[in-house]
């Protein structure tokens, strides 16, 4: 009588040991971010291109809903030259919000998908194709063997997975259960840098990694993404001495 595994028993060691075994920075091709502060902290200088990510909302705010999608997209915008599929639970999308954090219609593919196990056996599918720029999925639930298949398929296909995790309940936390993705992050609004003119500045967000494989979360104040998808770091304000010097306040005058 063989003993051998079964190939799906097998698949699923095969993510245990993957999702125990640390993240080497030379061995895994990654999508920095391009600011040292937050690439320095991830275990492999960015996010690993074929893996699995996820995104959330701080809160079940609207606000807060709205920077995560934005996060979502500009990561997708970075990941590489190509189309991105976008998996969406409800026909809601902002085309113009989308385009100004790099995804322009051009390069978007929008597929809606009413159930949960729906858009994640199209993600699947979209994954192991290995053509597209990046797949991103919008779910509210999802268990451990799904996150592990999408794993796979991330890898099958070297395509950047991002589960955009939609808030179902306030009460119920969409990052609260076990998943196999590489890292987990949480984005919050935060408010914007103040105007000399009547307005609304740049778009603050407080961006957390709340989890990654192989290091250890952290949090940061960033601003929202620019046309080509980047964060960016606030501009520290200007300082001014308290006691102006003799003569300079005439000057300034």
């Amino acid at each position: 009588m063989s003993t051998a595994p079964r190939p799906h028993r097998l698949q699923a060691l095969i993510a245990e040991i993957q999702a125990i075994a640390p993240v080497s920075r030379a061995d895994v091709p990654c999508l920095p971010f391009g600011i040292p502060i937050v690439d320095d902290r991830l275990a492999a200088g960015g996010l690993a291109r074929a893996a699995l990510h996820e995104i959330a909302g701080q809160t079940v705010a609207l606000g807060d809903d709205a920077a995560a999608t934005l996060f979502t997209a500009g990561i997708a915008a970075r990941a590489s030259e190509g189309d991105i599929f976008w998996i969406m639970a409800q026909p809601d999308l902002f085309a113009p919000g989308l385009a100004c954090a790099g995804v322009p219609a051009t390069r978007l593919i929008q597929v809606e998908a009413g159930k949960d196990d729906d858009a994640l056996a199209i993600m699947e599918e979209a994954l192991r194709h290995g053509a597209l720029a990046a797949v991103v999925c919008e779910v509210t639930r999802i268990g451990m063997t799904a996150t592990r298949r999408l794993q796979l398929a991330a890898e099958e296909g070297n395509t950047m997975a991002l589960l955009l995790r939609r808030w179902r309940r306030s009460a119920q936390d969409p990052l609260g259960q076990p998943s196999s993705a590489l890292t987990r992050w949480r984005i919050g609004c935060a408010p914007s840098d103040p105007l000399p003119v009547p307005g609304v500045g740049r778009s603050r967000w407080q961006v957390s990694l709340v989890r990654q494989r192989g290091g250890h979360p952290d949090n940061w104040l960033l601003e929202g993404c620019d046309a080509t998808g980047r964060l960016a770091v606030p501009a520290e304000p200007r300082r001014r001495s308290a006691t102006p010097k003799r003569g300079e306040d005439r000057q300034a005058a």
